[in-house]
């Protein structure tokens, strides 16, 4: 039997993505979840309701002392409750993204090396099995690259809720975006240089200075081309919610959805069905010469699932001193990117990286 200690976690936050955290810790035998923090308390589910409850955070920071802290909350947090965290001696998990801005980001990687502490940030596309098979047969295909994606949502009820108190202090494209930005980096080594957005405000519900539709284009250095598009609301098309498609010189691949998935189910936003790859070799007559080669994802994990495999690299990233450097670099590169499509569209200017 291990001797290792078990980490002491502080989960703060209990929405979608911190419930599932929550759980993960729960049946993780490395964890020992020491406090739930969240401004009301939540229906719970039953595996959870034994645990000790707070509505305040730096309360509970103090009293508890926790080996590493767990941070779901709204993304005008996260900078100061990482900051306050790792300041405590805390290891942290962060979701995504790190920060409102640039600035505040860095500022959480720098208090992050100066206390030698374990940052994690919430990318749960870089624990799928199906995500890395399909930058893998991308960056088989050679580039430059054109990234095709998008993640629209057509919401209403407690969904279009959620959504609405997101967007106080998120637009969709820098909440959901990093996700995809960092994947079209992970594919092409190449600098981003470029980036141009557009934007409009589809509801009365929302803020005048938000908006809940956004798309945007980012060139990269070596000639690689994407664009990333993200819609909330009522009003949302269900046609083509879902696009992951990478083109290079010498064919395609892509992610192949059922029919069936609807752009609210959240297991449908990780989820790949299908990889479809595409080999754009011609034979002497000038016809494709390969038919497209179709690999069924049908046993890859579901929410719950990823996020318990993002939580076991927490675990072995404190255990084992993993080197976190290029993991928070990444953190913040690909957020520069989607907040300088962000200003794209409120200035309606191109922006230079």
């Amino acid at each position: 039997m291990s001797t290792t200690p078990k980490i002491r976690v502080l989960v703060v936050g209990l929405g979608n993505m911190g419930l599932s955290h929550a759980l993960a810790y729960h049946h993780n035998d490395g964890f020992e979840i020491i406090g739930l923090v969240n401004r009301s308390k939540p229906n719970l589910p039953e595996a959870l309701k034994g645990y000790e409850f707070f509505d305040e955070f730096e309360t509970s920071l103090d009293r508890l002392k926790p080996d590493l802290v767990s941070i779901n909350t709204y993304a005008d947090t996260h900078a100061d409750y990482a900051i306050l965290s790792m300041e405590a001696g805390c290891h942290v998990f962060l979701e995504k993204p790190i920060a409102t801005n640039v600035a505040d980001a860095e500022r959480v990687i720098a208090c992050a090396k100066q206390h030698d502490r374990k940052l994690v940030i919430g990318y749960i596309l870089r624990h799928h099995p199906s995500w890395m098979r399909l930058i893998g047969e991308a960056r088989d295909l050679g580039g430059p690259f054109v990234f095709r994606m998008n993640l629209n949502q057509q919401s209403s009820g407690a969904t279009w809720n959620t959504h609405k108190q997101l967007m106080k202090t998120m637009s969709p494209i820098v909440d959901c975006g990093v996700h995809y930005v960092d994947v079209m980096c992970q594919v092409t080594d190449a600098k981003p240089v470029k980036v141009r957005g557009m934007g409009l405000r589809l509801s009365e519900e929302i803020a005048t200075e938000m908006y809940n539709y956004g798309h945007f284009q980012v060139l990269f250095e070596d000639g690689s081309v994407g664009w990333y598009e993200a819609g909330w609301g009522p009003m949302i098309s269900e046609t083509a919610f879902f696009v992951k498609d990478i083109i290079s010189p010498n064919g395609s691949v892509s992610i192949v959805m059922e029919d069936s998935v609807k752009s609210d189910d959240i297991d449908a936003h990780t989820k790949t069905s299908t990889i479809r790859v595409h080999n754009g070799s011609l034979d002497e007559k000038g016809e494709l010469k390969f038919a497209d080669q179709n690999h069924s994802m049908s046993d890859e994990p579901n929410h719950q699932d990823l996020c318990d495999r993002e939580q076991a690299f927490v675990y072995r990233a404190i255990t084992e001193d993993i080197n976190l450097d290029d993991h928070m670099r990444n953190g913040v590169d690909s957020l520069r990117i989607c907040l300088a499509a962000d200003e794209s569209i409120r200035t309606g200017k191109e922006i230079d990286l």
